[in-house]
């Protein structure tokens, strides 16, 4: 069993750290122990969390660091503190965009509005606001048209590890039809957030 100095100490970090999270590596350095013992600590000061029904907190993995998170069980009660704050939410038009982003990345402006069939320049600055994508680099050729990515914010928005945790786009049977994918970009990410 882990010093309780350590844990404390942990604890105080993964606090800190807030939403940016630790990885094991930065983890590992500031308490100057190996990479196992670094998952050991992690995970006893997990099982604290989980085991003790009076605390409020427990660890998370999003985006690849570790990070001090509510309780799913207390959900009821968040809700309640944020009810009467309005929380700007994702127009569809935006959704659709993030979808097409996050399967397609890097992928131009004009490549998500082929897809979409229609303008994307606001649900893009939109999700730009959000910090949900972000520019990536730009495209060899005329132009030179700017490439857009998803964000660490886009992970944590969506509660994802990475982008592995996307849900499999089914095998289309398309006639050519891009109103048809891009349906399809919306509906299977729409799944993946309920």
């Amino acid at each position: 069993m882990k010093a309780a100095k350590e844990k404390g100490i942990l604890e105080s970090l993964l606090f800190a750290a807030g939403d940016e999270g630790l990885s094991i590596k930065q983890i590992c350095h500031v308490l100057e122990m190996t990479e196992k013992e670094a998952y050991d600590l992690v995970d006893e000061l997990k099982k604290e969390y989980d085991d003790n029904e009076c605390r409020g907190i427990t660890i998370a993995v999003l985006a690849g660091t570790y990070q001090l998170v509510t309780k799913r069980r207390l959900s009821k009660y968040l809700q309640r503190l944020v009810e009467n704050t309005q929380h700007p939410s994702i127009s569809q038009a935006a959704l659709e965009t993030v979808a097409i982003i996050a399967y397609k990345q890097p992928i131009t402006r004009v490549e998500i509005e082929e897809i979409r069939g229609v303008k994307t320049e606001r649900p893009i600055r939109s999700l730009l606001a959000k910090g949900l994508i972000k520019e990536v680099g730009r495209k060899e050729g005329i132009g030179r048209p700017i490439l857009y990515g998803t964000t660490r914010e886009f992970l944590d928005y969506f509660g994802l590890k990475d982008l592995k945790e996307l849900p499999p786009l089914p095998d289309a049977e398309m006639d050519g039809s891009q109103e048809e994918e891009a349906d399809l970009f919306y509906d299977k990410f729409q799944e993946s957030i309920k």
